[in-house]
This record gives structure tokens, C-alpha cells and sequence, in this order.
């Protein structure tokens, strides 16, 4: 029944008390977005960061090493220009196991209370249900009807706590999901099971819930085609323009471990990047869906930070960023306390690194075919040949500290190809000690100065050894280099296991180098599938081009190194 019409000094009253915003309406509600479109809500959120093992740790917020999360963090993240911070939460210590899956009251609070916190500091939140997808979703094969309805009770109380939230908060439905022993059919069903269920969820909450932002990932956040194409049909189903995609990316798995040989940035490694992007850009946001990349990095921060080499590191980072400004996709970086120091908030583990992904947000950056130019410590020193990777930027000189290197006397450009004269590198290795003697900078017309070290260097010498299986540490003379990676192999030409079908193992896990400590560590994961009896010969191949080789022995627990 249609109301009667309100006098013209009641329609001015109501009007004034509207402005002033003594009373609500669904429009004043929703002021906070505005009316700008799901693909410019996510457009302003770049660049991202993550709050890794924070929330998402268990049993509590503290448990893996962080500091609990305070508005200093935000501030401090919010300052290093990052516009959204992904806030992963797991439920499963702070919920029933049981119907009806009560999620604690203090935990929920919590959740709220960071979320909050980073609100104040200006950025634009995504929280999720994060590690219980391993702990419990992925039984939803065999355990199907518990599963959807604990999925359910968690999002029927997460969607009710923030139903009032700011638009600025936006929810995933559910971290990297995997479900175990099914087929990828079957996966790709059973995920947009899970979709249509928060969705609905989520949007029957109503308030800001209405038309919040709701994120939704593929299979495994994989930008496999096939995981691509499921989720763009749940997408194009669930008829919403609020929706968004989201993948992970930790790049070309051998490059991001060091494992089969693979320690550059070399053109596998960049097409598997610039494919990964290119196919969620074709998939989602040629057709005007937005694309979060809710977490990217290397697999090996993990593992061991040197893993990667450090030019090759930088390589990746600034493709990445371009990648992504030009697909037009955010891109949230992975920090589980690996990169922002959380205890003092004023550095960065990496300066350079950080330098290097920030810079990639706005620009491209040049660089060479590699970051370290090695001398022999003894002998004439040649002229020594780089190839510059302009990548759009145009190449401005070479600087020692402040002074400028002169073209011509210290080095030469033709075409792509930069070469440093014989009787500059004499004088920038100076007395040619072990080691870094000079640091010199490529700068290009944008981006960051790339660092090339002039090295000096003897082939690295190993010394026998014993240890168990648990660990043998190899007494070693770097003399100035640095290891690439470590092959094994026995004597009938049969790779050492784990992943014997490749020789090159990998780094951090089955060998690490200790710089400081002079020495090369075999570790347990790979001494204890060794097999009994037969000396097995490795081959650490080291970034001058050195290669050195050593003989290995397990009987029982005992393993002996012999030097070559």
C-alpha cells in the first residue's frame, strides 16, 4: 500500500537530519564505497601486503614467532605504501569441532580489534578463513555434509560480526582450497559448493554484507586454465557484480626452490610468470572482474634465504610488478615475518629487495645478464662482457660510490652489450682480496640502480669430514665465491634421491651453505635416503663457474666426506 505523501516541512526535516547523519538509510549506509565499481575498489587496494603467521597461526596469534598485531604495524605498513593488508585468519583452535561450531566470542573480538586497527591506518582489509582449509575443508570428499556445515556456521557468524563493517573490508571465502583424493572435476565442484554457499551466506546478512565485496578463489589459487575456467563459470552463475577472483603466485617451482639446475631467471622461468598473469588477466579482467594475487613471493623464503641468488631474486620481483600494473591486477606480498622486521618496525630484511618490489608498483627497472662480474685472485684481469636488460628503460652510465665511470676508458656499450675494460676492473679490484673489492651501479632513465660486485675469488677448497645422518658439516674454503647448487650422483650414473629425477637437489633442504661458519652442511632430508655402502660423488657448482667435486659414504647412522 502506497503512503501517504509527507508535508514539504517534514520532507525538509528528514531531509536535514539525513545530511547530518542523526538517522540512516541504505544510501548514507553505503557512502563509504561510493558507487565505484568492484574493479576500482580492487585497483585502489594496490599494492597489498600480507599479516602471515599472525591470525592464521595456531593455537594463538603469537605462536609462530610474530609479535600480536598493533596500529604501529599498520602505520608502519600503511607508510611503506602499501594501500591493503590481507589479514588470514584460522578458526579452527578458537571454534566447537562440533555442531553448532561456536567460534569463541574472545577470538571473534580479537579478529575484529586488528581488523579495526588497520582500518584507522587507511587500508583496505581482506580477511579469510585460512589454514582450516587443510585442517578440515579438505575432508569434504568422505566427510561432505560436516564439512559444508561447519563452512556454513563459520561464515553465518563471520558475515554477522562484520556486517556493519566498512566497505574498505572485503571477505575470501577460503584460502589455497584443496580437497584430498578427488579428481580436479571433482575439486572444481566441491569449491564452488563452497562458493555458492558463502556467497549466499554472506549476501543473506544483509547491511554492508549486501553488496560487500566478496573475493573467491580457484582450485589451489592455481592460474592453471582449467582452474581458471571453473571459477569463471561460478562467476558468471552467481550473476553479481561484486565478485572478484583470486591466485597465488610463488613463481616457476624449480627456479623458486633452486632445484634441477634452474638458478637464473632464465626464459622458462619468465615465460611461466608472464603466461600465470597473462591467463588471469584474459580470464577475469578483459571481462571486468577484478583479480586478486593474494599472496606471491618465493617458495624458498621459507627454507633459506640465499637460496635464490640475489640478481636473479631482483629479476623476478621487478617482472612481477610490471606484470601486474600492466594486467592490472593486486597483487598482496607474502610476509610471515620474513621481510618486515615486526619487532622494530624500521627496516626491512632486505633493503634492496623491498627497494626492488616497490619501485615495481609505478615503474620498470634495468638490469644485467648477471650481478657479479668474478676474478681470478691471481693473473691478468681481461675485459669482462654483461648484457643489459633494458626492459623499456634506456641506459644512463656507470657509477663507482659518486664517481662516474667513463665510457670509452672504463667501459663500452654496443647494442646490448656492456663491456667493462680490463684496466678498469684492475682498479676496482684493487688488491684483489677474497671476496666483494668494488660495487658499481648500472643506472637506467627509471627504476632502481642495479648492483654489479667486482669479485675476487680462488676455487673453493673442501676438506673430508664426519658426520651422521642427521647432519655432516663440510669444512669450506669459499675463498671469495658462493655456491649455485650441489648435483649427486653414484657411481652407475643414478641420481641420489629426494627427487632423483633430477641430479641437481635442492637448496636449503638437502644442502646449505654457512658463509660465516666456512662451511657446507649436508642435511637430513637428504642423508638419510642415501643408500648404504656406496659412495656417492656430489658436485657444487659455484657462481664463478668453479666446480668442485666430493665423495659422500653412509654406513648406518655414520656418513664420511671424503675430498676429491
Amino acid at each position: 500500500m502506497r503512503k501517504p505523501p509527507l508535508s514539504r516541512a517534514a520532507s525538509l526535516l528528514i531531509a536535514l537530519i539525513t545530511v547530518v547523519g542523526l538517522v540512516s538509510s541504505p544510501t548514507a549506509a553505503s557512502t563509504d564505497k561510493g558507487v565505484r565499481s568492484a574493479m576500482d575498489v580492487v585497483a585502489a587496494m594496490q599494492p597489498g601486503w600480507n599479516l602471515g603467521n599472525t591470525l592464521d597461526a595456531f593455537p594463538d596469534e603469537t605462536s609462530w614467532g610474530n609479535p600480536p598485531a598493533t596500529k604501529a604495524l599498520f602505520e608502519t605498513v600503511r607508510a611503506q605504501g602499501f594501500r591493503s593488508v590481507r589479514i588470514p585468519v584460522t578458526w579452527t583452535d578458537h571454534q566447537s569441532a562440533t555442531a553448532p561450531y561456536t567460534i569463541d566470542a574472545k577470538w571473534m573480538n580479537r579478529v575484529k580489534e586488528v581488523v579495526d586497527l588497520a582500518l584507522a591506518s587507511d587500508l583496505y582489509v581482506l580477511i579469510n578463513v585460512h589454514h582450516d582449509s587443510w585442517q578440515w575443508i579438505s575432508k569434504m570428499p568422505t566427510n561432505h555434509d560436516e564439512v559444508v556445515a561447519r563452512f556454513n556456521a563459520s561464515w553465518t557468524q563471520i558475515a554477522g560480526a562484520f556486517r556493519d563493517a566498512p566497505s574498505k573490508v572485503l571477505f575470501e571465502s577460503v584460502n589455497e582450497p584443496q580437497f584430498d583424493n578427488a579428481t580436479d572435476e571433482a575439486k572444481m565442484s566441491l569449491l564452488a559448493e563452497l562458493n555458492r554457499s558463502f556467497h549466499g551466506i554472506v549476501r543473506g546478512s544483509g547491511g554492508r554484507n549486501a553488496d560487500r565485496i566478496l573475493v573467491l578463489p580457484t582450485v589451489h589459487t592455481s592460474a592453471d586454465q582449467k582452474y581458471l575456467d571453473g571459477l569463471s563459470n561460478e562467476i558468471t552463475a552467481l550473476n553479481d557484480k561484486n565478485l572478484a577472483a583470486t591466485v597465488h603466485f610463488y613463481g616457476y617451482w624449480p627456479f623458486s626452490v633452486n632445484i634441477a639446475g634452474v638458478t637464473t631467471f632464465n626464459e622458462e622461468t619468465q615465460q611461466d610468470l608472464i603466461g600465470y598473469f597473462d591467463r588471469s588477466a584474459k580470464t577475469f579482467v578483459d571481462r571486468g572482474i577484478p583479480v586478486i594475487v593474494g599472496e606471491y613471493g618465493l617458495l624458498s623464503f621459507d627454507v633459506d634465504w640465499n637460496a635464490v641468488q640475489q640478481g636473479e631474486k631482483l629479476k623476478f620481483f621487478e617482472l612481477l610488478g610490471h606484470q601486474a600494473r600492466t594486467k592490472k591486477l593486486t597483487t598482496m606480498w607474502w610476509d610471515n615475518g620474513q621481510h618486515l622486521n615486526r619487532q622494530t618496525l624500521q627496516e626491512w630484511k632486505d633493503p634492496g629487495l623491498f627497494a626492488q618490489i616497490k619501485s615495481s608498483f609505478t615503474t620498470r627497472s634495468g638490469t644485467t645478464s648477471s650481478d657479479s662480474i668474478f676474478l681470478p685472485k691471481s693473473g691478468a684481469i681481461e675485459a669482462r662482457t654483461l648484457t643489459l636488460n633494458l626492459n623499456g628503460t634506456s641506459f644512463r652510465g656507470l657509477w663507482h660510490g659518486s664517481t662516474r665511470l667513463y665510457p670509452g676508458r672504463d667501459y663500452t656499450v654496443s647494442g646490448d652489450k656492456l663491456t667493462l675494460t680490463a684496466a678498469a676492473l684492475t682498479r676496482l679490484a684493487g688488491d684483489r682480496s677474497h671476496g666483494v673489492n668494488a660495487t658499481i651501479q648500472a643506472r637506467f632513465s627509471s627504476g632502481i640502480p642495479w648492483k654489479i660486485y667486482v669479485i675476487s675469488y680462488d676455487t673453493p677448497v673442501l676438506s673430508n669430514a664426519t658426520g651422521t645422518t642427521e647432519s655432516l658439516t663440510i669444512p669450506t674454503q669459499f675463498n671469495g665465491d658462493r655456491v649455485a647448487t650441489m648435483e649427486a650422483k653414484y657411481a652407475d650414473g643414478t641420481n641420489a634421491a629426494p627427487h632423483d629425477w633430477t641430479s641437481y637437489k635442492e637448496y636449503g633442504r638437502t644442502y646449505s651453505p654457512d658463509y660465516a661458519g666456512n662451511s657446507i652442511r649436508l642435511l637430513k632430508d637428504f642423508l638419510g635416503v642415501m643408500r648404504e655402502g656406496t659412495p656417492l660423488t656430489l658436485t657444487f657448482h659455484f657462481w664463478s663457474g668453479a666446480k668442485v667435486t666430493y665423495q659422500v659414504t653412509k654406513s648406518g647412522d655414520t656418513v664420511t666426506g671424503t675430498a676429491s
